[in-house]
């Protein structure tokens, strides 16, 4: 396979705190890599590092000469006053500036302009490349293309910024996130698409099942080092057990050889002679590893949530729009206790005003939601976030609540949980302002939860969160004790949180749907696949009754009228009669008695019968083929 980049001993630290050190990998022709890492251990700092927006202590990156490469950052940004389709279009790439050139001339109605570049767009074969430039944009639901990028939401810059990449056709697509702020259905397109795609990739995400089904293999990032497997999320799942398994049994038995050497160190005198040097040097070897950290394993946190009645919530004929779009329409429902709701459907189909409803932050046009007296609402949201940036992150956590209690009374401290939720001692002592944006999610989830609600109702929760912690709040949901609410389109997080989903079709049509994500996937499948038998079943019997109303036309037709039987019958005798005048004629012609006056007009005369003669055939063949 061709190397399309090569990445050898690079080491990338800020001040005293080192990423990674010393790591090497390639990329070659044909490749799609996932990486993961903890938030903070410098994954967005990496991809930034390649793509040569950061810079990096030491190492070497080498590219292919001419290689297209793409680059999606995880905040993408535009200069002001950038249209939509200025942006998709924003690149160096000849044909894309000739498109965008056309799409701009068709705009401002400048003729004189146009002719110079339909050469070139016939010149450079553009007119395809737009038209797949455009399906992209449709299937990332980009169709206003005057609009100017700074009025477009966080999530619409993203999409603008993935069609840009995706329209350049690049050779290596780097991606940082990419299933941020899309939904399900473009999540599923995209997956798709550079699962198909001839293209290498290197690419973060939290979305497992896409991670699953499109990356062949996985790079992980772990103290400060890279680890390779050769295989997709699953396999690196089982391949991670087994190296970490490995390595804790190594701490334990480099801790077991520690105490031997430790009695041994102690019982030297001061003055120690130079034979047993190797023997000091190996002990703070073997010291250096048994400090090492376990890797954690599974804890169950059982954590006791306050308590909650046996009314949680009553949708009472809520109606709700914004203008034209209708967010929801009398809707009616009785939320049961301990229930965990997963709320999936497109953007802009209303998740989000939902539950801001539900919690009271937005007021229905008619009808209500009466909540029970005992629900305390956990609420986390995208917009949610903010902390001061000086104080220090267990002092985040500790201003709310000075532990956490479990179901059988145990008491967890604040720095314990937030070690639970991957904040180190050191880490905990860090000012917010040092933490990166995954970590700062972190730490407001932590908050979220620290409040001891009864009712979580999470906003698009796994965003900028790393696969780890996203492990963690799985199973502190699975465990707890109180009703959940989540809008997402991770499907690996909902199918193992969620029982049941409220699935929001837009115009206010939202069904209730007993099971999770895949179940919901299966059944949409099933139920697509008879609509098409369906159709093709319609389809084949219109075809059957055209076929049959043809035949029958057919038949028809091949039956002569009377009139035309009596025509047919006249054209017989017709023909044989002008065969017989063009014989005579003939004859005469050849005979060289005729004068000249004869000869004209027998001449004019016999054109005149072979005329009549092709005319009359044709109609008789045409009568012919009807019975």
């Amino acid at each position: 396979m061709t190397s399309y980049l090569q990445i050898d001993k690079l080491t990338k630290s800020f001040g005293a705190l080192v990423l990674f050190e010393n790591i090497s990998f390639g990329i070659a022709q044909g490749q799609k890599i996932g990486l993961i890492a903890r938030n903070g251990s410098g994954k967005t700092t990496l991809l930034n590092i390649i793509a040569g927006k950061e810079d990096y202590d030491s190492g070497s990156i080498v590219f292919r000469n001419d290689l297209r490469v793409g680059y999606l950052e995880q905040t993408p940004h535009f200069s002001k006053g950038l249209t939509v389709l200025q942006a998709c279009f924003n690149s160096p790439n000849e044909t894309v500036k000739v498109i965008a050139e056309y799409e701009k001339a068709m705009i401002d109605g400048d003729h004189e302009a146009l002719e110079p570049i339909l050469l070139r767009m016939d010149a450079l074969k553009a007119w395809n490349y737009e038209q797949r430039a455009k399906q992209i944009l449709g299937q990332l639901k980009i169709h206003d293309y005057n609009q100017k990028v700074e009025t477009l939401s966080g999530g619409q810059l993203k999409r603008v910024a993935l069609a840009n990449v995706l329209i350049l056709e690049p050779e290596l697509v780097i991606m940082d996130e990419p299933t941020n702020h899309l939904d399900l259905e473009m999540v599923e397109w995209l997956e798709g698409y550079l699962g198909r795609a001839n293209v290498s990739l290197l690419m973060v995400t939290h979305d497992r099942y896409f991670l699953d089904r499109v990356c062949s293999e996985i790079i992980e990032i772990d103290n400060k080092q890279i680890y390779q497997y050769k295989g997709n999320y699953s396999y690196y799942l089982e391949k991670r057990g087994e190296r970490i398994e490995a390595k804790n049994a190594e701490i334990d038995h480099a801790n077991n050889l520690l105490r031997k050497e430790l009695d041994w160190m102690r019982r030297q005198p001061q003055a120690r002679g130079t034979k047993a040097k190797y023997r000091i040097d190996a002990y703070y070897e073997l010291e250096k590893k048994a400090r090492q950290q376990h890797e954690q394993g599974s804890i169950n946190l059982d954590v006791k949530a306050s308590y909650i009645g046996s009314k949680i919530f009553e949708a009472k004929h809520v109606s709700k729009s914004f203008g034209n779009i209708r967010i929801t329409n009398d809707f009616n429902y009785v939320f049961a206790r301990y229930e965990k709701m997963g709320i999936v459907g497109s953007n802009g189909t209303g998740k989000s005003t939902f539950v801001k409803m539900l919690i009271g932050e937005e007021k229905p046009d008619d009808g209500l939601f009466d909540v029970g007296e005992t629900v305390r609402f956990g609420y986390y949201s995208q917009e949610g976030m903010q902390f001061d940036e000086q104080m220090k992150v267990i002092d985040v956590v500790q201003c709310i609540a000075e532990y956490v209690e479990f179901v059988d009374g145990r008491r967890l401290s604040v720095s314990q949980f937030l070690n639970y939720f991957l904040f180190t001692p050191d880490k905990q002592h860090n000012f917010v302002y040092k933490l990166s944006g995954g970590e700062k999610r972190r730490l407001y989830l932590c908050s979220v939860l620290m409040k001891n609600p009864n009712f979580l109702v999470l906003d698009e929760p796994t965003n900028d969160l790393d696969i780890v912690t996203l492990n963690v709040l799985e199973e502190y949901l699975q465990n707890f004790k109180g009703c959940v609410i989540v809008v997402s389109h991770d499907r690996y997080f909902m199918d193992k949180v969620i029982d049941h989903m409220l699935v929001f079709g837009g115009n206010g049509d939202i069904n209730d749907f007993p099971g999770n994500y895949t179940q919901y996937r299966e059944w949409k499948e099933e139920k697509e696949q008879e609509v098409r038998k369906q159709q093709a079943a319609l389809q084949q019997s219109q075809t059957s009754k055209e076929k049959g109303n043809n035949r029958l036309e057919r038949e028809q037709k091949k039956k002569r009228s009377f009139k035309e039987q009596k025509e047919f019958e006249s054209l017989e005798k017709e023909i044989n009669e002008l065969e017989i005048e063009k014989k005579e004629l003939e004859v005469a012609l050849s005979s060289g008695m005729l004068s000249g006056d004869d000869l004209m007009s027998k001449s004019e005369r016999i054109g005149k019968v072979m005329e009549a003669i092709d005319e009359k055939t044709m109609k008789w063949l045409e009568l012919s083929e009807k019975g």
